[in-house]
C-alpha cells in the first residue's frame, strides 16, 4: 500500500512521518531540516538547544532563546518548504516562555510530553501552530482532552501516541514495560477510538500518530492498520550524515548490541531506555553530584540534593565530550543499525512499497 499524506488541520506532510525529537544537541537543524525537506515533519529538541551559544553557562536561558530562532531558521531552509517543529517536556523550566518562544518564531507545529501539557492550548492561542501530547496511555488521553475541553474549548490538533519501546523518557513504570510492550497494540485502538470521539464533538479530523520502536516499513504499515495517519521515528534517524550528534555519539550506537540496550533511572522521575556504557553503570550504584545547576527542569520535578545525577550535566556530556561516560538515549531497535546512511536513503526505503 502506498503512505498517504500527514493532514494536520492545514497543514499537509507529504510522507505520514514525524521525525522525533532528540536531547541534547541530536535533532537540531541539519536532520530536522532533512527531514522536513524528504516530506516528514522535522522536530527541533527544546533541550538546553543553546548550547553551543558562547553566553550558554552564563545565561543558558538566553542562550536557549537565542538558538530557537537560529536554529528554526536554519532548519526551515533546510527543508525548502518543509514542516519544522518543536519538541518540549512538560517538566521543562520556564516551560510557557519557551512554547511562547515557538509561536512567535513560526513553529508549524509543538509536540509536548514527559507530562501532561495542560496548558498547552492558551500558549499558542491565537496562532496557526500545531499542537500535539504525547500520551501513552488512554487513560491520559482522557484525562488531557477533557481537560483541554472543559478549560479552553480546545482540543488537539493531532496525539502522539508513545509507546513502550521508545528511546529516551518512557511514560510507563519500569516494572510494568513487558506487560505493556504485549498489550501496546491493544492500547492503541483505544485511543484511537477515544481521540476520533473528541474529534467528533469538534468536527474534526484529529490524526493519531504512533511512537517506539518503529524501524522499517512493516512497522509503519502495521500501526495505519490500527487506526493511525502515520509514525514518529527518532533512534532510525541517529546514524545519518545529517544528524546533529557528533561521531563519537552515532558510533555508540553502531557499536551496540541488542543485550546492550537497557532501562535506566532518570531524575525526571521516569524510566528511560539507553545504551549500556560505563555511565550507565555507574549510577547503578552511585550518586553523582551535581556539578552545575542549568535551571532545565521545574524544581517540582529536580531536587538537587536528592536526584542520581543531573540530566543536563549527562546529556550535554553525550554531545560534547566522552559519550562512553555519559547517557546516550535510545530505542530498543538501536542495535540494527550498523552503517551510516541519509535522511533521503532512509525515507526512500520507507516509502517504497
Amino acid at each position: 500500500m502506498s503512505l498517504k499524506p500527514l493532514v494536520i488541520d492545514k497543514l499537509v506532510a507529504k510522507v505520514p512521518i514525524i521525525q522525533g525529537g532528540m536531547g541534547i544537541g541530536v535533532s537540531l537543524a541539519n536532520l530536522a531540516g532533512a527531514v522536513g525537506r524528504e516530506g516528514g515533519i522535522g522536530i527541533l529538541s527544546t533541550a538546553q538547544i543553546g548550547y553551543k551559544e558562547e553566553l550558554f553557562e552564563k545565561a543558558p536561558m538566553r542562550a536557549n532563546m537565542n538558538a530557537i530562532k537560529t536554529e528554526f531558521d536554519k532548519a526551515k531552509a533546510i527543508a525548502d518548504g518543509g514542516l519544522i517543529g518543536f519538541n518540549i517536556m512538560a517538566a521543562t523550566f520556564h516551560y510557557d516562555r519557551y512554547v511562547k518562544r515557538y509561536v512567535e518564531v513560526g513553529a508549524d507545529v509543538i509536540i509536548s510530553g514527559a507530562g501532561l501539557p495542560i496548558n498547552l492550548p492558551e500558549l499558542v492561542a491565537g496562532s496557526k501552530t500545531k499542537i500535539a501530547p504525547i500520551v501513552s496511555s488512554n487513560k491520559a488521553a482522557k484525562v488531557l482532552l477533557s481537560t483541554w475541553k472543559k478549560r479552553y474549548n480546545k482540543t488537539a490538533d493531532f496525539v502522539v501516541i508513545e509507546g513502550p519501546d521508545a528511546g529516551g523518557h518512557l511514560g510507563f513504570k519500569a516494572e510494568t514495560l513487558s506487560k505493556s510492550i504485549e498489550q501496546m497494540d491493544e492500547e492503541i485502538v483505544k485511543i484511537v477510538d477515544t481521540i476520533n470521539t473528541f474529534g467528533q464533538e469538534f468536527n474534526r479530523d484529529i490524526p493519531v500518530i504512533f511512537a517506539g520502536g518503529v524501524f522499517e516499513r512493516s512497522d509503519i504499515e502495521h500501526y495505519i492498520s490500527l487506526g493511525c495517519s502515520g509514525v514518529q521515528m527518532a533512534t532510525r534517524f541517529v546514524v545519518t550524515e545529517e544528524c546533529d550528534a557528533p561521531e563519537a555519539f552515532k558510533k555508540a550506537y553502531i557499536n551496540a548490541g541488542k543485550e546492550d540496550i537497557t532501562i535506566i533511572k532518570s531524575p525526571v522521575g521516569m524510566p528511560g531506555r539507553a545504551i549500556i556504557n560505563q555511565f550507565s553503570e555507574r549510577i547503578q550504584h552511585e550518586q553523582v553530584p551535581v556539578k552545575k545547576c542549568r535551571s532545565c527542569l521545574s524544581l517540582k520535578h529536580c531536587d538537587r540534593e536528592t536526584i542520581p545525577y543531573c540530566i543536563t550535566e549527562t546529556l550535554l556530556n553525550a554531545v560534547t565530550k566522552n559519550p562512553d561516560h555519559a547517557l546516550v538515549f535510545a530505542g530498543s531497535n538501536a542495535y540494527k543499525i550498523k552503517e551510516k546512511t541519509t535522511v533521503k536513503a532512509i525515507f526512500n526505503e520507507l516509502t517504497t512499497a
